[in-house]
């Protein structure tokens, strides 16, 4: 591995953010937003599926 100096370094790290392109303020809350949308959904058909079962073994096992 090639050693470099400090000052090539950071210019070389400089130079490598300068290329990021960063999302905007709208996208980043529009990507949260999806975040808890699927988070919450996702919650629900756990719950969901969760009641199918414990339904599912209550009247298998006759447990009501």
């Amino acid at each position: 591995m090639a050693t470099l100096n400090p000052v090539q370094f950071i210019q070389q790290v400089r130079a490598e953010v300068s290329k990021v392109v960063w999302p905007t303020r709208r996208e980043v809350l529009l990507t949260t937003v999806m975040v808890f949308i699927m988070a919450a959904l996702t919650a629900v058909f756990f719950a969901l599926v969760d009641l199918v079962i414990r339904f599912g073994l209550q009247g298998l096992l006759g447990m009501f």
